[in-house]
């Protein structure tokens, strides 16, 4: 059972025995036990949802803007700055430090060289080996190699992409103002599209569920506080 239910249902189970029993101190603590916890309960309430003529009620909601104007500064200012973007480019903080840690293997894998293997042919054929080839068959004559050239093409390509000369130059190339800037600009704009496609509900609901179990505590703690209070109200009054 929610731990905010069971710290109401308890308060009010001192009220009810407090005042059937007659009993000052257990009714005195149930009453402001109760009404420590129904008092945060609303509060918490209060954050999430509009509550009318309750001024200040649905404040997460509200805020919607200024929440996800702060999420894009947090990721600009503190994650993709210029300075996290060079010590990722040169292998810091967990970067791999080749051509900023992308692995072009797979990319390379799927491109189609087949218009290299061509031009490749028609050189030949417009070389002094054109008439040699002529006799063999012409340009037919190479088409058995087309699938060992593409493969053999891939290899020297993924090994140029994974030398440390080809790293050196990409790196140098991205670590340009111009590239930097670029990159940064591009960046926010994903940030920016993503930050767009939510909503004030599906705000709502992302905060609740980080913070729903904690902010239950807070029921419960005001829940002991004010019975903490009470206990002192009515021994005092005895007094």
């Amino acid at each position: 059972m929610n731990k905010s239910v069971v710290t109401n249902l308890l308060a009010l189970a001192c009220i009810i025995v407090g005042h059937v029993f007659s009993h000052h101190l257990i009714f005195t603590i149930g009453v402001f036990a109760l009404s420590g916890a129904i008092t945060n309960w609303i509060a918490i309430h209060m954050l999430f949802e509009k509550v009318p003529f309750l001024y200040g009620s649905g404040v997460i909601p509200a805020r919607f803007e200024e929440f996800k104007q702060g999420i894009r500064h947090l990721m600009m200012e503190q994650f993709f700055t210029e300075e996290n973007i060079d010590r990722f480019l040169s292998g810091e903080s967990g970067g791999t430090g080749n051509a900023a840690g992308i692995d072009l293997a797979p990319i390379i894998e799927q491109v189609d060289l087949s218009p290299a293997f061509d031009d490749l042919v028609q050189v030949i054929e417009n070389s002094s080996f054109g008439g040699m080839l002529a006799m063999v068959g012409g340009s037919e004559a190479l088409q058995p190699l087309r699938e060992p050239f593409i493969e053999k093409m891939k290899g020297s390509v993924i090994t140029i992409s994974q030398s440390d000369e080809f790293n050196l130059i990409m790196r140098k190339e991205l670590e340009q103002p111009n590239v930097m800037a670029e990159m940064r600009e591009k960046v926010s704009d994903i940030i920016e599209k993503r930050l767009n496609e939510l909503t004030p509900q599906l705000v709502k609901e992302i905060i609740q569920e980080m913070i729903r179990k904690h902010l239950g505590w807070l029921v419960v703690w005001g829940g002991v506080f004010g019975g903490l209070i009470g206990f002192i109200a009515a021994i005092t009054n005895n007094f």
